[in-house]
């Protein structure tokens, strides 16, 4: 039978208009014919980030969970090739077996949605470009795609960049998909960057609640010659009934010994070089001035996974948002979300993840415009049941919106793919 004659075969699609090709040549003949007819699809995985961005009106789903395994992993050339939609832990595992790993530190939006662990597949990672802690100091996802393959909305079958690490050929198409939500490419093939596993990590807490001494430590942090690979600051919680108050059962850990505000430090490499590290850093940021503890190994990579998990905010009913500013107005920000909202400050002053109750939509609107102010710019993660959208998930001015939409078109003439899920009208 024919991929044709099985679009509209129980084979190939179940009785809510769900299609699940096999493979790129399936999905290649789906998109054709969904073409022909001008009929929209929403692009689906294994559902893990599905809640992030508009819900899309579509008159089929296409599913790629099948589309799913390690294609070729050479750990001595430092790139592993999978299919789009393989899990982010059988990468992981594969990695793991050769003290290797995925530097950018994917992200687990489980826990914000059921408290539950659900890490999804690495082309919802691509898809969605969010990355861990170590962000700013490695890069983002983009950073780290060597290439990909995928269908455009046309049908046809694309390819961009190769396997070698140096190979830079496309890397400006993996940037225009990374981030893309879906909306522009079926990815079906992903090949990336992996990078040797650090042998130990320590963290320093530094108990500090002073707005312009947090900033002027990260400040510090961003040019140390250190090797710093995460720099967090986790506020006290606001003593309101909107919020959860889980700060401290999320992170308790034998060495975090005092209450209040502090600012995390990971340093990473084996024993020697950490602790010349942590030596150096008390010189250059003169942490004798201020209550500090370590954590050892067995504390640093749990409060890091607890970071990326974004398990502060397990479970929120509330609106969550991801603000991205430049760190010489963090200080300003702080001011503004005071002690009135949830949140905490990661790549060392860049990324506020804020949490805003249901019954405060207005500030959103607010937030949105400060962060353009401030050089950055506002994304809508999880939204409460009472969200209202009149603001836009996404943060965007005219300029942008009009390079999407060219963009947009130049890859899925039609809108087949994700109608309207960053974007009204895209």
């Amino acid at each position: 039978m024919s991929t044709k004659v099985k679009i509209n075969s129980q084979i190939f699609q179940d009785s809510n208009n769900i299609f699940y090709p096999k493979n790129e040549e399936e999905v290649s003949d789906l998109i054709k014919e969904l073409y022909k007819k001008n009929s929209s699809t929403e692009l689906i995985g294994t559902n893990s980030k599905s809640f992030i961005g508009n819900k899309t009106q579509s008159a089929n789903t296409l599913s790629m969970s099948k589309i799913s395994g390690i294609i070729e992993y050479l750990p001595e050339e430092l790139y592993i090739k999978v299919k789009a939609c393989t899990p982010i832990e059988e990468i992981e595992k594969a990695l793991d077996k050769n003290n290797q790993e995925l530097a950018f530190e994917p992200m687990d939006f489980g826990f914000i949605e059921t408290g539950k662990s659900n890490k999804g597949t690495i082309a919802g990672y691509l898809s969605c470009n969010f990355a861990g802690s170590r962000r700013f100091k490695v890069g983002s996802v983009r950073d780290h795609i060597l290439g990909f393959k995928g269908v455009n909305g046309k049908g046809d079958i694309i390819k961009s960049g190769g396997t070698v690490v140096k190979n830079v050929t496309g890397y400006d198409l993996s940037k225009l998909i990374a981030g893309s939500f879906g909306t522009l490419v079926a990815l079906t093939e992903v090949t990336l960057k992996v990078l040797p596993k650090k042998k130990l990590s320590n963290t320093i807490a530094i108990y500090v609640d002073d707005k312009k001494t947090v900033f002027e430590l990260f400040n510090q942090m961003s040019s140390s010659s250190s090797e710093i690979s995460g720099a967090v600051y986790i506020p006290l919680e606001p003593n309101e009934d909107d919020f959860q108050k889980n700060r401290d059962v999320v992170f308790k850990f034998n060495d975090l010994k005092y209450d209040g505000s502090f600012l995390a430090i990971r340093v990473e490499g084996d024993k020697i070089s950490i602790d010349e590290k942590i030596k150096a850093l008390t010189q250059e940021l003169n942490l004798e001035k201020y209550k500090t503890t370590i954590l050892d190994v067995y504390q640093s990579v749990p409060f890091w996974k607890k970071i990326n998990n974004l398990e502060l905010f397990s479970k929120t009913k509330n609106n969550l948002i991801r603000l991205v500013i430049t760190p010489s107005n963090g200080v300003k920000m702080m001011q503004f979300l005071a002690n009135k909202f949830k949140y905490y400050i990661d790549w060392c002053g860049s990324l506020f993840w804020v949490e805003v109750p249901a019954k405060k939509n207005m500030k959103i609107k607010e937030l949105k415009k400060i962060s353009q102010d401030y050089g950055g710019y506002l994304t809508i993660v999880k939204t409460s049941d009472e969200y209202d959208y009149e603001e836009t998930l996404f943060t965007i001015n005219d300029v942008r919106l009009l390079i999407s939409e060219k963009i947009k078109k130049s890859f899925d003439p039609k809108r087949i793919f994700n109608p309207g899920k960053m974007y009204r009208g895209i």
